[in-house]
């Protein structure tokens, strides 16, 4: 359909917890083209609704030659198995950091059309789902760092060419410890 702007860290929209999605219709097909166009032109894994300036839960992924997108998606850990490795987003453009993400996942939802799915994945896929689910609950990756981590984030954003000083950041802290990659309830 049509390549959107991406909005990038600052924005309210990005810390605002999206709306499930309740109407199954053309417009949402052509949100999840919108975000399917505009997450492979500008090279992206994923990419959530919410960083499109649109507050619905629905998110695209392309990961391993996959490529899909998933509505109201709602997380399952078959484990306790963790991943940690460098993690980045199309809305803090051009930083990366390692993030602590669980190694396996089961995302249950829905398609456009209003059938029921589920994604089971691991390793790249699952950190994919994890973030991207994280996007629709108002949480950017950079809030799964420890305290030096978001500290070191925070100073990178700050000097990065497009970073808007004038919209201040509202950054989000984890509020049960920093031990905890999921502890905002996964």
């Amino acid at each position: 359909m049509t390549v959107q702007p991406i909005r990038l860290f600052g924005d309210p929209v990005l810390r605002t917890p999206a709306d499930p999605v309740v109407d199954f219709d053309v417009e949402l097909r052509k949100l999840v083209a919108d975000l399917t166009d505009t997450m492979r032109e500008k090279g992206g894994a994923g990419l959530a609704a919410p960083q499109l300036g649109v507050g619905l839960r629905v998110f695209t992924f392309d990961v391993d030659d996959v490529l899909g997108h998933l509505v109201n998606p709602v997380l399952e850990f078959p484990d306790s198995e963790e991943q940690d490795g460098p993690e980045g987003c199309l809305s803090i453009p051009g930083l990366y950091f390692d993030t602590k993400r669980r190694q396996n996942v089961i995302a249950k939802g829905f398609n456009a059309y209003g059938d029921p799915m589920q994604i089971v994945g691991t390793g790249l896929m699952a950190r994919c789902v994890q973030h991207e689910t994280d996007h629709l609950d108002g949480v950017l990756f950079i809030d799964r760092l420890d305290a030096a981590g978001r500290k070191e984030a925070m100073k990178a954003i700050r000097q990065a060419e497009w970073y808007d000083a004038a919209a201040p950041p509202v950054v989000k802290v984890n509020p049960h410890g920093a031990a905890s990659p999921f502890g905002l309830g996964r």
